[in-house]
């Protein structure tokens, strides 16, 4: 099981992920660790990589496509990693992670961007540039659809070293508004779980 070290200490910093992203993250890596960001949207509210970042000295990369934002991330001073204003699907992520002295194995991918078939594109972009990672949350919102965008990521991922890690999350105490898978990578010793008996010992 993850360590519960950060359980107490983010019980009340929930709001600035949507779903505890960040805890679960902190939980399995611990502090120094690092990230890719696709879709980063605002720097705080529903961000997963705010308190990586700004608490925890992680190190990483964003990427987000609407460029009205810019203003918001320029004012948000505790947020120094770089943030790049262009499209996921023709950024050149290995370029980009050499340029900001980063590894092309990174502890955590923030896969989330709109519409989610745009977000399963990215994903496949960045692993066949050669990145891994330790810990992958995609976003499929499954809940807009029959279509399951969840199954599509995890026959992906599975074959290529990675495992479901929690299922079925929501956002909040939005029990009936599935949108996200979190997979870990297939070395990491971690049994499946799901996401409402994980909220229920970590948040």
């Amino acid at each position: 099981m993850l360590r519960k070290s950060f359980r107490k200490f983010f019980l009340k910093r929930f709001e600035y992920s949507e779903a505890g992203q960040d805890i679960f993250a902190l939980n399995l890596i611990g502090k120094n660790g690092t990230y890719l960001e696709v879709g980063g949207f605002k720097p705080k509210l529903d961000s997963n990589t705010y308190i990586l970042e700004s608490q925890n000295n992680w190190k990483g990369i964003t990427i987000e496509f609407k460029k009205e934002l810019q203003p918001l991330w320029n004012s948000c001073k505790e947020r120094k990693n770089k943030i790049y204003f262009e499209d996921a699907l023709k950024f050149n992520y290995k370029i980009a992670l050499q340029e900001n002295n980063l590894p092309l194995h990174l502890n955590y991918l923030s896969c989330d961007i709109d519409p989610r078939d745009k977000t399963f594109e990215a994903l496949k972009k960045i692993l066949k540039e050669g990145l891994s990672f330790d810990f992958i949350s995609f976003e499929h919102d499954d809940y807009t659809s029959d279509e399951s965008y969840h199954k599509l990521a995890s026959e992906y991922l599975i074959p290529k070293g990675y495992k479901i890690a929690v299922n079925n999350i929501y956002p909040k105490n939005k029990k009936n508004k599935i949108f996200e898978t979190w997979f870990v990578n297939s070395k990491i010793n971690f049994e499946p779980i799901e996401f409402s008996e994980w909220k229920n010992n970590n948040l």
